[in-house]
């Protein structure tokens, strides 16, 4: 692979995190950059890796999702290289966050996990983000993974529902 092509890839990369205005996952981005066919998988994996390496972005593990977010090193490279991006797939790339602004937003601040914390017993954990900021935190424990699987898929779904209940119920 052509380091040309390798610094356009980062400078793809970068140019999401800077334009985006919540920490975008890796596998937001892998969506963007496979569905638009501008490289593999394996090359992004390359990318990700060399930015990270050299602190040009910062890997934060959270809910079973790798966040991304541009360093101020990352963003004093974007502003030297960030003009070999074409015209064009800017404006994707910004038609692609405008598209996908709740969505984006939702994934970034709406976390939930479970995992095994016991025989015959998994806690899901579920959070609330807001600003950076967790607004809710709640753990649940319950005796199946099943049931563990259904917590953290309704939250996702019944979110904004589910906290409305609570803010209106504790203000009662």
């Amino acid at each position: 692979m052509s380091s040309q092509y390798l610094t356009l890839y980062k400078m793809i990369v970068l140019y999401m995190l800077k334009r985006c205005d919540v920490p975008l996952s890796k596998a937001q981005i892998y969506d963007f950059i496979l569905e638009n066919e501008y490289t593999t998988f394996l090359t992004l994996q390359e990318v990700f890796s060399e930015l990270a390496v050299s602190k040009l972005i910062i890997e934060k593990t959270v809910a079973n999702r790798t966040f991304l977010e541009i360093t101020s090193e990352g963003d004093e490279t974007l502003k030297f290289f960030g003009n070999r991006i074409n015209p064009s797939i800017r404006q994707q790339i910004d038609e692609y966050l405008r598209a996908n602004s709740m969505k984006l937003r939702n994934e970034a601040s709406i976390l939930a996990d479970y995992r095994k914390t016991g025989d015959n017993e998994y806690t899901a954990h579920l959070v609330a983000r807001e600003n950076g900021q967790d607004i809710v935190e709640l753990n649940f424990p319950v005796p199946t993974e099943e049931i563990a699987q259904s917590i953290c898929n309704n939250w996702q779904e019944k979110n904004q529902e589910i906290y409305q209940f609570l803010v209106s119920q504790l203000m009662l």
